[in-house]
């Protein structure tokens, strides 16, 4: 049997989260505006929530096409929260679309969100040496000076927790245990 970090459950959706994606270095900037909104949605709720209602968020947020997104009217939002596959919190959906206007500026600024968000780190994923999950922090100063300049920027659901999530999503941070065998296998 594998060992895995000790915050995945045997829930096959978690598994596979763990396992495929999880501290993997992500670049694509659909993929990272995915993830940006699902840490959002996230907020106050378990993560496989979320993960579980992931198909729906695709479908009903134009596969996190930004253009797309930032283009969604007040009727299709409205319309959003009446649907029970997924978060039905109005300051999560609509936080998508204006997460999808900043984020526009936001590659018309520096090219891409993955020159942005793997710039902060010289595009050299931390790589963590964390024996037991008690060590894995919730915030560090770096997902501290992004949450700020993200909020700038006009972001919201973007606390410094929130994006140190994200950060280990797309695999900025790699928090994988020392005992995990994604781990064993990088050694």
């Amino acid at each position: 049997m594998k060992t895995r970090c000790a915050w995945c459950s045997d829930d096959p959706v978690y598994i596979d989260y763990h396992d495929n994606e999880w501290g993997v270095p992500l670049h694509d900037d659909r993929r990272l505006f995915e993830m940006l909104v699902l840490e959002g949605a996230q907020a106050g709720l378990s993560w496989i929530t979320v993960l579980k209602k992931r198909p729906a968020y695709r479908e009903l947020f134009h596969n996190f096409d930004i253009k797309k997104v930032a283009a969604m009217s007040d009727a299709e939002l409205e319309k959003i929260l009446l649907n029970p596959a997924i978060i039905r919190n109005r300051l999560k959906i609509y936080s998508a679309r204006r997460n999808a206007i900043a984020a526009l500026k936001l590659i018309e600024e520096c090219g891409s969100l993955d020159a942005y968000f793997w710039g902060w780190i010289d595009h050299n994923p931390i790589i963590n040496q964390w024996k037991d999950l008690s060590e894995v922090p919730a915030t560090t100063e770096l997902s501290d000076q992004l949450s700020k300049d993200l909020k700038k920027r006009g972001f919201n659901f973007v606390g410094s927790t929130i994006i140190y999530a994200y950060m280990q999503s797309i695999g900025m941070v790699d928090d994988h245990t020392t005992d995990c065998f994604i781990r064993m296998h990088k050694s």
